[in-house]
């Protein structure tokens, strides 16, 4: 999909998810680390999207690290924003990551490797804590969405090819139903309803926006 047909930020507001913010000491780097250790019973929101445009070939393989950052001020969750010259997704919010390629030997490699690729942080930093389930994008990719947390100090180096912008944003705002808005566009194959996502000047959407609804149930469950 190299452009869009519409302006998701002009889109108007269905509804609202609306449920309680998940409170700060479950957002803890411990509490964190035992919600992936033992798992609840819990059942993800989204796992296939409708498809934006038909497709007659398989799904691609994919992974992302969702990058929580364990900040003096509260943990954050780490994003890019991608170049605007890109063929896909262009100028849109992601986490870092991309395509599995044939010599990953599985997901988290895939995500670690796109990782160090895309933003320049080395994996001696990055301590991987589980991953979600798979995430079908309206776009033809399988994504293994792996959560990791991050220690400062570390550092980075953004590949101008790829990534615009890094930035982070308060992993509390994120986990908060209040912050998760609805809203609808029409596609080649029908109408859409997605999750948004604005903070600040960032607007996050589609896949990623769902994935972070993903995350949110499954640490509230």
């Amino acid at each position: 999909m190299a452009t869009l047909h519409f302006d998701p930020e002009l889109l108007p507001i269905d509804s609202l998810g609306g449920e309680d913010a998940i409170t700060l000491d479950h957002l803890r780097a411990d509490a964190l680390r035992a919600r992936f250790s033992n798992p609840p019973a819990w059942s993800p929101e989204i796992t296939i999207e409708r498809l934006v445009r038909p497709m007659a070939g398989p799904l691609t393989d994919a992974a992302v690290l969702l990058p929580i950052i364990l900040r003096d001020d509260g943990p954050t969750l780490l994003f890019t924003q991608r170049a605007a010259h890109l063929t896909a997704h262009a100028g849109q919010i992601s986490f870092p990551g991309g395509r599995m390629e044939a010599y990953d030997a599985s997901p988290i490699e895939t995500a670690l490797r796109e990782t160090e690729e895309e933003i320049g942080l080395d994996r001696s930093h990055i301590d991987v804590i589980g991953t979600l389930p798979e995430y079908h994008t309206g776009t033809g990719f399988r994504v293994t969405p792996v959560v990791a947390i991050v220690q400062p100090p570390f550092e980075m180096r953004a590949d101008p090819f790829e990534v615009a912008e890094i930035f982070e944003v308060p992993l509390s705002f994120l986990m908060n139903g209040m912050h998760h808005q609805r809203r609808t566009a029409d596609f080649l194959t029908g109408p859409r309803t997605f999750y948004v996502m604005p903070y600040e000047r960032f607007f996050i959407w589609g896949a990623t926006a769902g994935m972070l609804r993903n995350l949110f149930h499954f640490l509230r469950a």
